[in-house]
């Protein structure tokens, strides 16, 4: 058993049971946490695809979570939460 580089929040990790339920995510695909361009540039992203070649794989729960382990340094350490404010909804990241 692996120990996860990141952490999910249990209202973020209902979201992703919500999204995967009503959006058509196909059986087999699994939520994908990495970073999208590079540098100064670089932003955290959520998707859902199938198991890579250099991908680690986490379970939460229920949700298995794929991580290319080239990315693993970039994310270690963030806490994945989903918000409904004022200003809009949506997945949020953040440093622990």
């Amino acid at each position: 058993m692996n120990i996860s580089p990141i952490s999910i929040t249990p209202l973020a990790l209902e979201e992703v049971r919500k999204i995967m339920a009503n959006k058509g995510i196909p059986v087999g695909y699994s939520l994908r946490v990495g970073v999208r361009g590079g540098g100064c540039g670089a932003s955290f992203m959520l998707g859902f695809d199938t198991e890579k070649a250099f991908d680690q794989i986490y379970t939460y729960e229920d949700i298995l979570v794929l991580i290319d382990k080239r990315q693993l340094m970039y994310v270690l350490g963030i806490l994945i939460d989903y918000e409904q404010t004022a200003e809009g909804i949506g997945f949020t990241f953040a440093k622990q």
